[in-house]
C-alpha cells in the first residue's frame, strides 16, 4: 500500500494530532491511556473509580508517555450493566475537566451517550470514542457534526450484553472492514470531515478469541479506509487464553501487559497508528526498542 494514501493527521476540535508515516520520522504510533472511571472495569476493577484516583492515574499516564487520555465511565465488558447519564457523568465529569486542564494531551471521552459526550466536550474534551460507532444514541450523530471533536468509530457485533454469546462471521476480517467503510461513508455524508474520523475493528467486541487474533494479524488490511486505525488489544482476553496455553496457568496482570506490549509492536509494524493501552509506559518502551532496531 502506497504511504500516500495514508492520513498524515487527525484533526481534533481544537488541534490536530500528527500521525505515524512508515517511512517517516514519526513511526511510533500514538499511545492512548486508558483512565476508567468505573467501579467494575474488566482490567483494573475500579482502581481508579474515585476523581482524585483517576486524575492521578491520568497524570502518571501521560508522565509515562501518553499521547491521548481516553476517559470512561461505563464499563463496556462483556455481559456488563449499562448506567444511567447522570451517574455516567458523575463518575467522568470532573475528571474530563481537569485532566483537560492539567494533563497537556488531548483527552477524549468513551461514552456511547450524546449528553455525556456534550458535557465532556464543552468540559475540554477533544475526541468522542464511541463503541457503538456512533449508532447507539441518535443525538451522537449530530452532536458530533455541530462539535468538530475528533470521533472514533468502533465495530461491535450486538450489545456489551449479548456480544460473546456466540459471535459468529464468515470472514471476520472482511466483515469488519466492509462495517468500517460504511461507517466511514455515512459519517462522512452527515457533515463530518474525514480528517476528524479514526476506526477501529473492536478486538473483543463480539469476536471470537479466535477472530480476534485474525483481526491482529491482518490489521494492515484496515489502512486503505482512508483513516488512523485505533486498535484497543491491551489486557483482552484472547491474549490471556494465548499465555495460558503457553504457561498452563492462567496469566498475570503484568503478563498480560507484557503481551499487549509484544501485540503492540505487531501493530505498529503493520502500519497502525493509534493503540489505546493500560500500561503506557510498557508499550512506549516496547515499540521505541522495536522501531529503534527495525
Amino acid at each position: 500500500m502506497s504511504t500516500d494514501s495514508l492520513p498524515t493527521y487527525w484533526q481534533l476540535r481544537t488541534r490536530r494530532l500528527e500521525l505515524p508515516l512508515p517511512d517517516g520520522p514519526r513511526r511510533r504510533p500514538l499511545v492512548m491511556g486508558i483512565v476508567n472511571v468505573t467501579p467494575d472495569s474488566f482490567s483494573d476493577g475500579g482502581r481508579h473509580a474515585g476523581v482524585e484516583a483517576a486524575v492521578a492515574h491520568g497524570l502518571r499516564l501521560v508522565a509515562d508517555g501518553a499521547d491521548i487520555l481516553d476517559v470512561g465511565g461505563e464499563s463496556t465488558r462483556p455481559f456488563s450493566t449499562a448506567v444511567a447519564v447522570e451517574e455516567e457523568w458523575g463518575r467522568v465529569g470532573e475528571v474530563v475537566q481537569r485532566l483537560a486542564a492539567e494533563a497537556g494531551v488531548p483527552v477524549s471521552i468513551d461514552t456511547s451517550k450524546a449528553t455525556v459526550a456534550a458535557r465532556a466536550i464543552e468540559a475540554g474534551a477533544e475526541i468522542v470514542n464511541d463503541v457503538t460507532g456512533l449508532t447507539g444514541d441518535p443525538e451522537m450523530l449530530p452532536l458530533a457534526v455541530e462539535s468538530a471533536a475528533g470521533v472514533c468509530a468502533m465495530h461491535m457485533q450486538g450489545t456489551p450484553q449479548t456480544m460473546q454469546l456466540d459471535p459468529r462471521y464468515d470472514d471476520v476480517v472482511a466483515e469488519i472492514h466492509a462495517y468500517l467503510m460504511q461507517r466511514r461513508d455515512a459519517l462522512v455524508a452527515a457533515g463530518i470531515p474525514l480528517a476528524r474520523i479514526c476506526l477501529d475493528p473492536g478486538i473483543g467486541f463480539g469476536k471470537t478469541h479466535t477472530h480476534n487474533l485474525e483481526l491482529m494479524a491482518q490489521a494492515g488490511r484496515f489502512l486503505d479506509l482512508g483513516t488512523p486505525i485505533l486498535v484497543g488489544h491491551s489486557r483482552k482476553g484472547f491474549l490471556g487464553k494465548v499465555l495460558e496455553r503457553s504457561l498452563g496457568r492462567p496469566a498475570t496482570e503484568a503478563e498480560r501487559d507484557a503481551a499487549t506490549a509484544g501485540a503492540a509492536c505487531s501493530l505498529a509494524a503493520a502500519g497502525v497508528q493509534i493503540v489505546r493501552v493500560h500500561a503506557v509506559g510498557l508499550v512506549r518502551a516496547a515499540l521505541e526498542g522495536f522501531l529503534a532496531s527495525a
